[in-house]
């Protein structure tokens, strides 16, 4: 049997061949990763080379961009602040001065004005459009039309009126189904009906509901009638429409 102590050197040179191998093979590694994290390095270095290439050649160009995206926004700001705004203003006091006329029942003045300042909500929706205020004057000047009977016009200006405010427009809806009703026209009348319904207003939902089921019995659809009569008495059964509202679900039988 060979002494323990003679195979010791032989060992040792196997173990520093292996161990050679291993360095040999992380070196090998090591430049190769090296490698690819100088060749990385050099596609960022030369994609940024070339966006400051680019950016040095527009330069000129990049400086009109950013000076008209300026222009353009303060132009904005100042139409707001200078035209709109006190605009607006305007139109809110032509409207108080109509107003009067409307609330007295005077609708011929309210619409089309009088002889001294009151320019009638005709002409302020005319000259104020594009403001909220302006619509609103449409909304009225579509009222004024009802109550004078030219149905037609009233349809034109009311449905000028567009806004999310969960009181008048709902309230314009109905009114716009109002003036179906008074041309004939049930189906549009239902329509606007129950558009004004879908705001889920505790007021004018319910009263929407009853006009719509009405009109639903004179287009003889008592299945219809029955169910919007239905939603009033369990959706808004504490709504001044629903305390007799057993009655007309009892037509719909």
């Amino acid at each position: 049997m060979c002494p323990i102590y003679l195979l010791i050197p032989n060992f040792c040179c196997i173990f520093a061949a292996h161990l050679k191998n291993h360095v040999l093979i992380y070196t090998i590694m090591a430049k190769k990763n090296l490698k690819n994290e100088n060749e990385q390095t050099q596609k960022k270095e030369e994609a940024l080379s070339s966006v400051a290439r680019w950016l040095e050649k527009n330069d000129n160009r990049l400086t009109w961009i950013l000076t008209g995206i300026i222009v353009v926004v303060l132009g904005i700001v100042a139409y707001n602040s200078y035209v709109i705004k006190p605009k607006g203003a305007i139109a809110a006091d032509e409207n108080a001065k109509c107003e009067m006329y409307f609330m007295q029942g005077d609708y011929e003045k309210a619409l089309n004005g009088d002889e001294n300042d009151c320019l009638g909500f005709e002409e302020v929706a005319t000259q104020y459009g594009f403001h909220k205020e302006g619509k609103l004057a449409a909304l009225y000047a579509g009222i004024c039309y009802y109550e004078l009977g030219n149905y037609e016009e009233a349809v034109n200006y009311i449905k000028k009126y567009k806004a999310k405010d969960l009181m008048i427009n709902p309230s314009a809806s109905q009114m716009l189904g109002d003036v179906y009703v008074e041309m004939g026209e049930y189906e549009e009348a239902v329509r606007s009906f129950m558009a004004a319904a879908k705001s889920g207003n505790k007021l004018i939902a319910p009263m929407s509901l009853k006009k719509a089921g009405i009109v639903y019995l004179e287009m003889d659809d008592k299945a219809a009638a029955k169910k919007v009569f239905t939603t009033i008495k369990t959706d808004y059964r504490t709504s001044q429409e629903a305390a007799d509202i057993d009655k007309y679900i009892a037509i719909c039988e």
